[in-house]
């Protein structure tokens, strides 16, 4: 069992009525309805700000519902794995904890996660345009941080980025949502149009912020959709008129 506190939708309602009200119309009816992500995106988008965000008390059920939503056990150790490195190996780890009881009821042993080094994908696959982020970190970094430069090109984007345990779109739905969830909001709008470029929709972002402003709070969904909106902006400046 999962070391990790839980609450019932009884235990709410004895102690905030209208919390466990808002919760099962606003959250579990309305917001989980909404037809702007699919079920199992939402579950993506969810876990990975929770886990970001180290709010330990949706653990189990949200790891719960992201299985039941389609998520594979191997595509929620990729997302713990993904998002060590954007939230730190102690966020991880309680994230750990509590999926090992839920693997543990539901009989999911090592041998059915994926391998630890598996066949990467080419970087043209999992990160079209990365030049621009080397010659980026390089420049800012490079004489500053020279081995943190290093470990970010050979490790985190030379093999966690490439790993094949999460679809490239996948990948960055669970970054963008980990950096929400966490509040690092200053290098949120590269991620975003590197989640343009793997088939994110605008849209889809928009849902995103939408959706996760119960689970991070409405102060940081608003510096959040700042950030998306100045994107957009941005893009649209960007790209060519259509002909007339």
């Amino acid at each position: 069992m999962s070391n990790t506190p839980s609450l019932t939708l009884e235990d709410v309602r004895g102690v905030a009525p209208a919390l466990a009200h808002y919760t099962e119309t606003a959250i579990i009816r309305d917001l989980w309805a909404r037809s702007g992500l699919s079920a199992r995106d939402r579950s993506l988008v969810t876990v990975s700000a929770l886990v970001a965000g180290e709010r330990t008390i949706g653990f189990s059920h949200y790891f719960t519902k992201a299985l039941d939503s389609g998520v594979t056990p191997g595509e929620l150790f990729e997302l713990i794995t993904h998002v060590a490195f954007y939230a730190g190996w102690s966020t991880a780890f309680n994230a750990v904890v509590s999926l090992k009881g839920i693997f543990a009821q539901r009989g999911v042993s090592a041998d059915q996660l994926p391998p630890v080094s598996p066949d990467l994908l080419s970087v043209d696959e999992a990160l079209p345009g990365d030049a621009a982020r080397v010659a980026l970190l390089q420049e800012r970094f490079g004489t500053v941080a020279p081995g943190l430069v290093e470990i970010t090109n050979d490790l985190l984007y030379g093999d966690v980025w490439l790993r094949p345990g999460l679809t490239p779109r996948d990948r960055n739905l669970v970054t963008v949502s980990a950096m929400i969830g966490s509040g690092q909001n200053e290098f949120l709008a590269m991620y975003l149009g590197k989640a343009v470029k793997m088939g994110v929709t605008r849209d889809e972002l928009s849902e995103l912020v939408t959706h996760l402003s119960f689970y991070i709070g409405w102060p940081r969904a608003i510096s959040s959709a700042r950030v998306l909106a100045e994107f957009i902006r941005a893009q649209s400046i960007q790209e060519p008129s259509a002909p007339t």
